[in-house]
Formats: C-alpha cells, structure tokens, sequence
C-alpha cells in the first residue's frame, strides 16, 4: 500500500509538470513537502469556505469592474505561487499566462525561473600547508521548483549567495596551494555538488561554479620568482657546461685530424687571416709558427 501510494504521489507531481523523479535520496522527502503543501488548501476548515463563498459573491455582484482584479498574467520566464487564506492552492505553481485569483482571499508571489548569476567576494583562506590565499568565483543557478523556493527559505537568493561562500572556503582549506593553483576545474566541480546538495530541498539547481582568480601576497609571489629564476639559471649553466664539454670533445678532434698532415695548420693560419681580414680591422695580428724560429735560434 505504502508503494503505491508513493507511485501514485510520483506520477502526480509528473502530470503537474514538477521534475522530481528520484536522481538523489532526498527527492523523497522533497516529494512529500511538496504533497503535503499543495494540498493544504483543503485544510482551510468551514470558516475558511465560508470566506471563499462570501469573495466568490462579491467578485459576482462586482462584475465587470472585479474581473480586472482577478485576472493576472505571468511572463513566460516566470511562474506565480498562489496562497488563499494563508496557504498555498492546490496545483503548485501557476503560468505563464493568464491565472484567476479571489479578491481579499488570495494573494500570490512570482518567481523568476530565469538562470541567476553572482560572485563571490574575495575570500582569505589558509590552505592545507598554511599558506593564505585570496579566492573569488561566480555561480551560476535557478529555481527548479518555485513552491519549494517559496514555501521552505526566506530568501533563496541571499542564503544561496552566503552559502556558496561558506562553501569556498571549506573546499580550499583541506587544499594546499599547488593544487588550488593547478587543479580549478576539480575544485569548481566539488563546489557544484556540495551547493547543488545542500540547495536541493530549496528548490533551487546549481548549474556551474568557477573559480575566477587566486591572489598570493606580494612576498609570496617574490619568492616564488626568485625560486624559479633561480631554477631557470641552473638548468642554463648546466646546458652552457654540456656544450662546452661536446666543444673540446671537437676540438680535440679537430687536432687528432691536423696533427697528421703539418700542412693543414698552415692552411688554417691562412683561413683565420682572411677572416680577419674581411672585417676591415686595421690591426692584424699574424701567429707565427715556432718552426722558423728554430733556425734563428740556431744560428744565435
């Protein structure tokens, strides 16, 4: 008996249009909040039929002057929760249209279905290895069920903005700074799920979370600089060192080859000549081989 009328309860809200079959644990309970607010209106008591029968009478004997103060339109992006005597009417919400309303009975509310935007302040948060950091986002939602955004929050917009808040901060906190730095689009997701979870019995639907900017303090951001100039000119002293090890490596190769013909290293003493010479250098300094000096030496 229970199943069934969980069944029934199910293909009811579908009929109405509400998009609450079960993705998560709590759509149940949201089901029954649901139920049991749309069908208060039953609950008005006698007294309470008997003012409806007396503004029904009323909005007759007005006729044709009430009929503007009955009919009432909702735009397209917008839905209309009615209350009659304080409670909300059967039906759930209502739009967009037109929708008829009891004079001195009812009253309603519109909600706006549309995707809302906002950021999030900067926030200062200490990371897992004790580093402060100062982070800010936007989130981007929108009401999914207009009665739940009524009929169980104050203000869905505002507690949504400060949760949202409390949210990037928890998240961050058990991060340390290289992962806030490197992994965004994880920590964006893990925001979505806790927001979209803890958001779900207002009706509302978290549709993304970014994160937009992280700000290090000034001395932090210069000893990260220095660290990787300094890495950048150890790794370009290593690469001067190994260039300079695969040039003597040429050289004494270059050696080995002219050590077997004499004539060579003449023909290189030529070659360095002309290239001094085609740069108009008034100064030329000529290298004279050893080998005539030895007969000059001799003689002496």
């Amino acid at each position: 008996e229970s199943e069934a009328k969980k069944t029934g309860m199910w293909r009811e809200m579908e009929r109405m249009g509400v998009d609450v079959w079960p993705s998560r644990g709590s759509n149940w309970d949201v089901l029954c909040c649901l139920s049991a607010l749309e069908s208060s209106d039953a609950d008005i008591g006698l007294c309470g039929w008997i003012i409806v029968g007396f503004s029904l009478l009323l909005m007759v004997v007005t006729l044709p002057i009430s009929i503007w103060m009955c009919i009432k339109i909702v735009k397209e992006y917008e839905r209309a929760i009615i209350f009659r005597l304080g409670r909300i009417l059967r039906g759930g919400a209502k739009g967009p249209g037109l929708f008829f309303i009891l004079p001195c009975t009812d009253s309603f509310i519109n909600v706006d279905m549309r995707t809302i935007t906002f950021d999030i302040p900067p926030q200062e948060v200490l990371t897992k290895d004790s580093v402060t950091v100062s982070v800010d986002g936007v989130v981007y939602y929108r009401v999914q069920n207009a009665t739940l955004a009524v009929a169980n929050i104050t203000n869905a917009d505002a507690a949504t903005r400060l949760l949202a808040q409390t949210t990037l901060r928890n998240v961050l906190g058990t991060k340390n700074l290289a992962q806030i730095l490197s992994d965004r689009e994880e920590i964006a997701h893990n925001m979505q799920s806790t927001l979209d979870d803890a958001t779900d019995d207002w009706g509302i639907k978290v549709e993304r979370v970014e994160i937009k900017d992280v700000k290090l303090p000034q001395q932090l951001q210069r000893a990260m600089a220095a660290e990787a100039e300094a890495s950048r000119e150890a790794r370009a002293k290593v690469i001067a060192a190994e260039g300079e090890v695969n040039a003597s490596r040429a050289l004494k190769e270059a050696s080995l080859v002219i050590a077997e013909s004499p004539s060579g290293l003449q023909l290189r003493y030529l070659q360095t000549l002309n290239t001094i010479a085609a740069e108009k250098n008034s100064t030329i300094i000529f290298p004279l081989p050893m080998d005539l000096m030895q007969a000059f030496m001799k003689r002496e």
